[in-house]
């Protein structure tokens, strides 16, 4: 990318940001802690500015200074069914709900067939897990205790032990899993 098309690419970010969040110039001058001026230079595309009013213009904005200078991505990009990745533990299937990697965390839809069971893998210690049950019945058992979840229901449990899945009913169960990593691990 040329120099000039950083200018313009900065200027048309900066306005759409602005704008979409219902903001004047006057407004998010101010909340930047720049001068008006500086902030209508930025959206004109033809500003040279400092990395600190950059930072200011992002912090204020609340995005990164690369979403700044960086060309538009797309507004949205679909995923079709089947196309995010899938395995099947023991009975069940368990789909990946998000196509890119959060940090620290795993978030997926688990399907056990009736009457099937899936084995959890511990984590590190100090990882968490959030379980909830969408449809059917699931029998949760962590630390050797028994928790019974049924549509709505939210288990809460330290993901570092041992811990399984089991559907108690005659349909399938489908449930959510949120695994949030310990730092570090």
């Amino acid at each position: 990318m040329e120099g000039g098309d950083v200018g313009a690419t900065l200027g048309r970010n900066i306005k759409l940001l602005r704008e979409a969040r219902g903001f004047s110039q006057q407004q998010i001058a101010k909340l930047a802690g720049v001068p008006r001026a500086t902030w209508s230079h930025l959206e004109s595309g033809d500003a040279n500015p400092t990395l600190g009013v950059l930072h200011r213009a992002a912090v204020a904005l609340q995005v990164s200074i690369e979403e700044l200078i960086s060309a538009p991505r797309a507004a949205c990009r679909l995923y079709p069914a089947g196309t995010l990745p899938v395995r099947t533990p023991g009975q069940a299937l368990v789909r990946k709900l998000l196509p890119d990697p959060i940090p620290g965390m795993e978030i997926d839809r688990i399907e056990v067939a009736p009457g099937g069971r899936m084995t959890g893998v511990p984590h590190t210690p100090g990882t968490r897990e959030y379980l909830t049950c969408e449809a059917g019945d699931l029998e949760l058992v962590v630390g050797g205790e028994r928790f019974r979840l049924g549509p709505g229901d939210v288990a809460v449990f330290r993901g570092d032990q041992r811990h399984s899945y089991h559907n108690t009913g005659r349909r399938p169960a489908v449930g959510y899993s949120v695994v949030v990593l310990a730092r570090g691990g």
